[in-house]
């Protein structure tokens, strides 16, 4: 009596996203994770370790369905550096470093230093709020802090970034999408190598995945 439901209990199954489907995200998009990894953290010592903590973190326990695998990686990688900022903690003697340090400057450059450069609150509730589009409902939930905190942080940090590069009077700062990995970074390859790794593994347990 129960065979004819179980092709769709697996079918079901089949749905959610293995560890082939998030080294595909893991690789398609290292540079903006890597990139909302250093927005949040503002330096690239955390941006790496929470970049990393997030690639352990979404293949070792893979539940959601497939079409939810980038979305979820995202917020693993906002959810990881959370918690290691602490963003409402008001840390005065946060380590924050330049995107490109001792490198010509590249296109979108100035804008991550302007917003790295905010306080931490500030910092966090820009990124999650007006770059990936969160209700200050799930800021509030994931940062640890009221909604009213959210939209006077996120006032704060709009008209700090109201300035000479005019990173927010168009409500979106484009720029941030298409910014390159600082080129010869110790970190970037560290990264590369890391989800190459992983790739290998996903490769060897799904032989019959091409990416």
């Amino acid at each position: 009596m129960t065979r004819p439901e179980e092709p769709q209990i697996a079918g079901f199954r089949a749905d959610y996203a293995n560890d082939a489907d998030f080294c595909k995200v893991l690789e398609q998009e290292l540079k903006p994770l890597y990139l909302l990894s250093f927005l949040m953290t503002a330096n690239h010592e955390k941006a790496e370790r929470c970049f990393v903590t997030t690639a352990e973190q979404v293949l070792s326990e893979p539940v959601v369905f497939e079409s939810w695998a980038r979305s979820w990686t995202k917020r693993c990688v906002i959810k990881n550096a959370i918690a290691m900022v602490s963003p409402t903690s008001d840390d005065s003697n946060e380590k924050r470093g330049l995107w490109r340090a001792g490198q010509n400057k590249a296109h979108g450059d100035d804008e991550i230093d302007m917003v790295t450069r905010l306080q931490p609150l500030e910092r966090f509730v820009f990124v999650m709020s007006i770059l990936e589009h969160y209700s200050d409902h799930e800021c509030a939930l994931l940062i640890g802090c009221t909604r009213r905190s959210v939209a006077k942080a996120r006032m704060r940090a709009l008209r700090r970034l109201q300035g000479p590069v005019g990173l927010v009077p168009t409500g979106e700062p484009r720029a941030l999408r298409y910014v390159e990995l600082p080129s010869g970074s110790a970190n970037a390859d560290r990264i590369s190598a890391h989800v190459d790794l992983r790739l290998r593994l996903a490769s060897a347990i799904h032989p019959a995945t091409s990416y």
